[in-house]
């Protein structure tokens, strides 16, 4: 059990730069108290004392501002910066070195008694207000851009923004388990098909004036023949 606290509490360490000392982390962090919130919570639940589990959940969410269904399955190293406003249902799985911010939601797209809710592999990062919706799985090293709707499968080491999503990129895998948290370096797609539209404009302005000159010159040649 302390073990596990240390690694929760060095897990902040590492992906929270503001984080200074030990105290300030356990006072004041609420990400933190809803992950140690829901560990209690899911004990009670995998004992089949489920009203317990709901009732600390439902606490958990009170004094956190995050929701952690009971039923969850949450790995290692699990951490949710800021929080307000994440929501995680019942039937989510979440693997170890997990990052997640505020306002995002692993949701599920049904009303039946199945596995309806994501599954997150190893050191995947989910940017702020991303929301991520079905039973299917976002692969190890993924990343997933603020403010994306995800509804499909994400490969390994994919870079997904977008409404809906969008797999924009395949990143190399990583050799180091630390996740990559740049996920506000994403690339935009749109942007990127404006900036290529621009460089066919000015390659055909290029070759059209490339051919003025030339008619021109076939202008001059045939008016100096006659």
């Amino acid at each position: 059990m302390f073990k596990n606290l240390r690694e929760d509490i060095n897990s902040v360490f590492e992906r929270d730069p503001a984080a200074r000392n030990v105290m300030e982390i356990i006072f004041c962090y609420p990400g933190l108290h809803a992950l140690w919130i829901y560990r209690v919570a899911h004990w009670f639940w995998v004992n089949e004392f489920y009203f317990l589990g709901r009732f600390i959940s439902h606490w958990g969410r009170f004094l956190t501002g995050i929701e952690i269904h009971p039923g969850a399955r949450i790995g290692r190293k699990f951490f949710i910066d800021h929080g307000m406003g994440v929501v995680i249902g019942e039937t989510a799985e979440i693997g170890d070195n997990v990052t997640m911010y505020h306002g995002v939601t692993l949701g599920g797209v049904t009303w039946d008694k199945v596995k309806r809710h994501p599954t997150l592999e190893d050191n995947v990062v989910i940017g702020s207000g991303a929301k991520v919706l079905g039973p299917f799985t976002v692969g190890k090293g993924a990343k997933i851009g603020s403010n994306s709707v995800v509804v499909k499968a994400v490969p390994e080491n994919a870079t997904v923004v977008g409404i809906p999503g969008r797999m924009v990129m395949e990143q190399e895998k990583r050799k180091e388990d630390r996740p990559d948290l740049q996920h506000g370096q994403l690339p935009d797609p749109e942007a990127k098909a404006i900036a290529c539209l621009f460089d066919q404009i000015r390659e055909l302005e290029r070759k059209y004036t490339a051919l003025a000159q030339e008619h021109e010159e076939l202008k001059k040649q045939l008016a100096a023949s006659r």
